[in-house]
């Protein structure tokens, strides 16, 4: 029979469709293959895009030039803009302000066809400091609120261009899907004087059946009410409320995070997928009741009427079965 669970953060139920019991093979599809062409992120074509932020090089190369490991820039196209102020203003019950924000590349490789999975771990780990770098610097701008850590890879999640990349958009607001995890682990924490997501990986690491990976500080979990098939969170075993380098090192995070994703790609046969850090808000970095963690979801079902219309998502493979699939992956 089908199992109605609730997500114990948010209070989001979605429904695991037992019966429909679909396995890693039932998701399959023509794999993703790069089309190559002209590409704005390969070295030498770096005059295409807007004037780089900071680079990973070797002394003496020149910026916005060949010769750079990582490059980070302003998106092209981005969906805010970075000049000028909030104006926050009403029309009616209407609010609105300005789109004022910023909208970042992080070009994780020169290579066109590596990805998070395949490239070197060190890569991974200039990957995650870039990310941390930059979301030290625009903290600075009292403007923002929050930022936004995420990846679409593949067409189907969402990239627009095939060469590797992460994105970074700093709001003014805090987005309501981050505000809700917030305001749902402040009330655990004021009843219970616990990090709920600490109660979360404690009772998971237990009991072992959605557990998928861990080393000395991170754990690898499919959570309990998971959006959709294979759906992975990667947390911090000890808290800590904000992305941060524990130790000024992000080694064993680019170890669980890659090994995730080759896990993915050998069992799903190298899926699109999104990723998202999900951390603290700027004003509210450090505190004892929020737990910062990544979320990866493989594009391996689509959303129709019934998830638009209740908010309800159906996931026809349960989360002790995933988790049991990437465990026996070999990679």
């Amino acid at each position: 029979m089908p199992e109605l669970r609730k997500d114990p953060i948010v209070g989001r139920w979605v429904i695991i469709s037992v019966e429909r019991g679909k396995r890693p093979t039932d998701f399959l599809s023509t794999t993703q293959r790069k089309k190559g062409g002209f590409c704005p992120f390969c070295p030498g074509n770096e005059y295409t895009t807007p004037p780089e932020i900071m680079a990973f090089r070797p002394a003496g190369s020149l910026a916005n030039g060949p010769g750079w490991s990582l490059r980070v820039m302003p998106n092209k196209f981005p969906a805010l803009q970075i000049y000028g102020d909030l104006n926050r203003t009403g029309e009616g019950i209407f609010d609105k302000m300005n789109g004022v924000g910023a909208h970042e590349v992080i070009i994780e490789t020169p290579d066109h066809n590596l990805s998070l999975s395949i490239m070197q771990q060190k890569a991974v780990e200039d990957v995650l400091w870039a990310a941390f770098l930059r979301l030290s610097d625009l903290k600075k701008d009292q403007r923002f609120k929050y930022c936004l850590v995420f990846k679409n890879e593949g067409e189907v999640a969402g990239a627009s261009l095939e060469h590797t990349h992460t994105q970074l958009i700093a709001l003014p607001i805090v987005p309501k899907l981050v505000k809700e995890e917030l305001d749902s682990a402040r009330q655990h924490y004021e009843f219970k004087e616990r990090c709920i997501f600490c109660d979360v990986i404690n009772q998971e690491i237990a009991d072992g059946k959605r557990v998928i990976y861990e080393n000395a500080k991170y754990v690898a979990l499919a959570p309990f009410a998971p959006r959709a098939p294979f759906e992975t969170w990667i947390l911090p075993k000890h808290h800590d409320s904000m992305f941060r380098p524990p130790e000024k090192n992000f080694s064993e995070l680019a170890e669980i995070f890659q090994r995730i994703l080759r896990q993915m790609d050998r069992i799903l046969d190298t899926p699109p997928y999104n990723f998202v850090i999900h951390t603290s808000p700027f004003y509210d970095e450090i505190n004892d009741y929020y737990h910062w963690h990544i979320e990866i979801v493989p594009k391996l079902t689509r959303i129709a009427g019934f998830e638009w219309g209740s908010g309800f998502y159906i996931n026809p493979t349960p989360p002790e079965e995933s988790a049991k699939f990437m465990r026996e992956a070999r990679i």
